[in-house]
């Protein structure tokens, strides 16, 4: 036989080698295809991306006629923009530096982030150093930036619930030792809030700490009464606030006369927003109520914006796109506590409770389901602090994620 002959039947035999083998697979059911994991969640990039540069291109187009306006005379035409910019990169490098931490070291330095966080909140309220703006005083002067101590705070309970599940998860069921240290460090958080006042991050500090409590093992019996101390709490509020009160009065009955042109100003607005953008909306940068008719048009209702320039089905991508990124954090969660990663999972799901909440709120606001109140919608809305822990919450979930895989593949953390 010669070279070629042999070359051929070897060619030939290999072939039917692997055509039987593939059969084989075929009958078997096995799939002859190695696992390729990826080292992160490269679709939960893709739509934090996908918020980030929506929130981009809508607060350069909910901003730019502010100038116009006495009170931002002296700004040019892209100073938001610049500023959200500015934002954006220091929250993205404060998220590659957040990414590197082991989730070891976020639980062992939980309750001193805790301890900082409060300092902070405490700080704020303090003349010369907080900054007061429109009769609020939640600021940090910092030169490029005005931080936001309550912003550090969801992040700080976050993990100091998380942390805190853990190491009392044998009196989880106890009122004294399981359930009350908990609840009077977010006593003390929300009396300090609600000083500044900042009734919006105590709704959403509050309800991290009572998810995280509820996954972490709380009975339900202390769980029902914990909501029931809640809603009591907060009902109180309204009722000893005449402006809370008169706020609530106004979201009942937006387009009454005394309302309309008085609590109510915002939430008529906005419904008037999202009642121009009908289906598709009347494309971007063709919105009237960002011309001074819609406050704060480029943070907390900045939803509306999108709504009357991107129509129905501009909000409802960014309900999907909220709503998948909740959907993906409880399940990195849960896949971390089938890994026995109790204060991981925690962590993640903690992550999610505070993204998904806050979303839930400033969406409610803006289409009238919700009174108003001052909450910024995550990743999309201009704010420095906002953003920058937003992005340093999701490149701890994405460690999470990270160190899952690495211990699916067999790998150590």
């Amino acid at each position: 036989m010669s070279d070629m002959e042999m070359k051929r039947s070897g060619f030939i035999g290999a072939t039917i080698g692997n055509a039987w083998g593939g059969l084989r697979d075929v009958v078997s059911g096995v799939k002859p295809t190695r696992s390729k994991m990826m080292e992160y969640d490269q679709p939960l990039m893709w739509v934090v991306i996908m918020l980030l540069s929506l929130g981009l291109v809508m607060v350069y187009s909910a901003s730019i006629a502010l100038p116009d306006s006495p009170k931002y005379a002296n700004f040019r035409e892209t100073h938001f923009l610049a500023r959200h910019l500015i934002s954006l990169c220091i929250g993205l490098t404060g998220a590659l530096i957040a990414f590197q931490i082991p989730v070891k070291v976020w639980d062992r330095y939980a309750p001193k982030l805790f301890v900082v966080a409060l300092v902070l909140l405490i700080l704020v309220l303090v003349p010369f150093i907080g900054k007061g703006v429109n009769g609020a005083r939640r600021w940090i002067p910092l030169g490029i930036l005005n931080f936001q101590p309550s912003e550090l705070m969801k992040l700080a309970v976050v993990l100091y619930a998380a942390n805190y599940t853990v190491r009392k998860q044998e009196w989880m069921q106890s009122v004294g030792k399981g359930f009350l240290p908990m609840g009077i460090a977010v006593a003390v958080v929300g009396m300090l809030l609600l000083l500044e006042p900042d009734m919006g991050a105590f709704l959403v500090i509050a309800a991290i700490a009572m998810g995280i409590l509820f996954l972490g093992g709380v009975s339900g019996k202390l769980f029902s009464a914990l909501v029931a101390i809640a809603v009591g709490t907060f009902t109180l509020l309204i009722v000893a606030s005449p402006w809370r009160r008169d706020r609530i009065f106004a979201y009942l009955d937006p387009w009454s006369e005394d309302h309309a042109l008085g609590k109510a100003y915002q939430l008529t607005h906005s419904l008037i927003a999202l009642g121009r953008g009908e289906w598709t909306g009347v494309g971007l940068g063709g919105s009237i109520e960002k011309l001074h008719y819609l406050p704060e048009a480029h943070t907390d209702f900045i939803l509306a914006v999108i709504g009357e320039e991107f129509g129905f089905v501009g909000v409802t991508m960014v309900i999907v796109l909220f709503y998948w990124l909740v959907r993906r954090a409880f399940d990195i969660g849960r896949t971390a506590l089938q890994l026995d990663r109790t204060f991981a999972g925690l962590v993640a799901k903690g992550i999610g409770i505070w993204i998904g909440w806050q979303a839930f709120i400033n969406m409610g606001v803006n289409l009238g389901v919700l009174p108003t109140k001052g909450l910024t919608l995550p990743l999309v809305s201009y704010g420095g602090s906002g953003i920058l822990m937003n992005c340093v919450a999701l490149a701890v979930l994405l460690r999470v994620d990270y160190e899952n895989r690495v211990l699916m593949r067999g790998g150590k953390v």
